[in-house]
């Protein structure tokens, strides 16, 4: 899959998409989806394509919000945590994902039996498929070996992301053209498969329990070990009796490669403002949630609205992948950010009028006033992550596309976890409870503050655009020797 004859691509003078001429502009409309998959298909690969929609679409948006969901009930009312315990815990599921370049090292110099991608994906799968059988049918367990098994389906998440990734990495440096597209069928994928979970998360809670309702989860790897089966993947050809040393100096020369790549100003800087605006970005969604479901201080939502509030979310995310590509990918990367905070901070302001239910006082209904702040929100998330995600593809120079895509996106995950364990430290500090949230106001003002703060580091992100070039092309060794090990990597 990643030995694509790109000179072909390069070379085919065809337009990304046909025009459509007979047809009505409704009908044209209509068609476009369809056509912008067919030109994916020709340009990359079928399997590749399919590889993108079960794991971003299966394995990430709907069993990704089936276990936002499930779990958020399942420690709230089987294991009966406190909101700011929650979020430490939450905060433990990225750490699989802050382990993404030692899986992405692995993909790119440990091949099993000549393939450097499908076993990983069997791997992941037989990971998740396990982790969440075991806790469903073990009944209730302590909350450290349930941890445990919930970390097991998060790795098997992290992995199969990982290598689907690398995949991604390739054709995104191959074909340069295409990043911006190749990332919108990424999150098209994640939030529709976001929007169909969310949107019966609440269902399986309420039929089946918490507990029952994570057997859900096994489905998703189910579907990953089957890909790991069918994808296309050239079989590499190292010779058995050198394959030990050959990985040996490609690991080497990965991270070299990584170590050498960081140090640039062009590498360094994004990737640090990407850390920030993450991590400052302070979590505060279990107190919402604890907020959300409490029957007399909240609005006392039930379990299958509050699904239906994630699910319309999952579908505005959906608009802004759609705004992000026709409209903004031409822009460059620091005026989208920026612009995009501004409004990521304004969106939080709905927050804090809804937890003091001014809403009410403008005779605004609870049930509509949050599914407009959460459409608003997820909207514009979408459009502040998409160039975040292009430009870590920018990033990332070819040979060691897949680790060091990896190494981006641990940046990030580490991001994700401070904003996690940030938003429970605060939570706790201003002494919201399962039952108290007097002081959550407050704790909602200054995660705004924050975001709001975050624009002054907008600088450190680039002035450019996707088809520009962002790293040098001498990043990786150039004697002969290394060559070779690089040639060995791009098999």
């Amino acid at each position: 899959m990643e030995t694509l004859e790109t000179e072909k691509f390069f070379s085919d003078g065809k337009p990304l998409l046909k025009p459509i001429s007979d047809h009505s502009g409704v009908v044209s409309l209509l068609l476009q989806p369809y056509q912008w998959l067919q030109m994916l298909c020709s340009r990359l690969n079928l399997s590749f394509v399919l590889g993108v929609v079960l794991v971003y679409g299966v394995n990430q948006g709907f069993s990704g919000s089936i276990f936002k969901v499930v779990t958020d009930y399942y420690w709230k009312d089987v294991q009966q945590v406190q909101p700011s315990v929650v979020q430490l815990y939450v905060g433990l599921y990225y750490i699989p994902w802050v382990m993404r370049p030692i899986w992405g090292l692995f993909t790119d110099v440990f091949p099993i039996k000549g393939y450097k991608r499908k076993p990983y994906f069997v791997v992941s799968g037989v990971l998740g498929l396990v982790s969440a059988i075991a806790v469903v049918v073990l009944g209730k367990l302590p909350a450290a070996l349930a941890l445990s098994c919930l970390l097991g389906v998060s790795a098997a998440m992290a992995i199969a992301d990982v290598v689907i990734d690398a995949c991604i990495a390739t054709n995104s440096i191959n074909i340069r053209s295409l990043a911006p597209d190749i990332q919108s069928l990424c999150m098209v994928c994640s939030s529709a498969g976001a929007l169909v979970g969310y949107a019966t998360s609440g269902v399986f809670v309420h039929r089946l329990g918490p507990q029952g309702a994570l057997g859900v989860l096994a489905f998703s790897p189910a579907t990953i070990v089957i890909l790991g089966f069918f994808i296309y993947e050239k079989k590499s050809s190292t010779v058995p009796m050198q394959k030990n040393k050959k990985d040996t100096d490609g690991l080497g020369v990965a991270v070299k490669g990584m170590y050498k790549t960081i140090k640039y100003p062009e590498v360094w800087k994004p990737s640090l403002y990407m850390f920030i605006s993450l991590a400052l970005n302070i979590s505060t969604h279990e107190g919402h949630f604890y907020w959300y479901t409490h029957p007399t201080a909240g609005p006392a939502f039930s379990q299958e609205f509050v699904g239906i509030i994630y699910a319309i979310g999952a579908l505005a995310s959906m608009f802004g992948v759609l705004i992000y590509h026709k409209k903004l990918k031409g822009y460059s990367f620091r005026n989208i950010l920026f612009f995009a905070q501004l409004l990521y901070f304004s969106s939080g302001m709905l927050d804090l009028m809804f937890i003091k239910r001014w809403n009410l006082t403008l005779g605004i209904p609870d049930s509509f006033f949050v599914i407009t702040e959460e459409s608003l929100s997820r909207m514009i998330s979408k459009i502040r992550w998409i160039p975040m995600v292009v430009l870590s593809t920018r990033l990332c120079p070819l040979g060691i596309e897949g680790t060091f895509f990896a190494f981006l996106m641990c940046i990030d995950s580490f991001g994700q976890l401070a904003s996690k364990w940030g938003g429970g430290f605060v939570l706790h500090a201003f002494g919201v409870t399962r039952h108290e949230f007097g002081n959550l106001w407050l704790v909602i003002l200054i995660r705004n503050l924050l975001r709001l703060f975050t624009v002054c580091f907008v600088f450190l992100v680039p002035d450019s655009d996707h088809l520009d070039d962002l790293v040098r092309s001498d990043v990786l060794p150039k004697n002969e020797s290394e060559d070779d090990d690089i040639k060995l990597l791009l098999l």
